[in-house]
């Protein structure tokens, strides 16, 4: 299983965007977490099959209607240790 790290810039919070993210993974079968960032950013932590962290990372470049997705930087990351599914973190980094 692969994990990936996004982080999103542009009009990301206030729009959806963490609960668009989530629907988007459960959907695909994707584990990990999104959450806010201090900074206006979203990041998120994915893991799953190579293929469903590419139509994720589709998604997510997209965003929900009234988002707008100004850039998005992504490196892999480690093993996933977190518990089933794909969840809404609210501490803010």
């Amino acid at each position: 299983m692969a994990c990936v790290r996004l982080t999103v810039t542009g009009r990301v919070q206030g729009v959806g965007f963490r609960a668009y993210v989530r629907d988007g993974a459960r959907g695909l079968g994707v584990r990990g977490w999104v959450r806010n960032r201090a900074n206006g950013s979203v990041e998120v932590l994915a893991c799953g099959s190579e293929a469903a962290l590419e139509a994720l990372i589709r998604q997510v470049a997209k965003g929900p209607p009234g988002a707008h997705v100004a850039g998005m930087e992504r490196e892999m990351a480690g093993e996933w240790r977190g518990s089933e599914g794909f969840v809404v973190r609210y501490d803010e980094t």
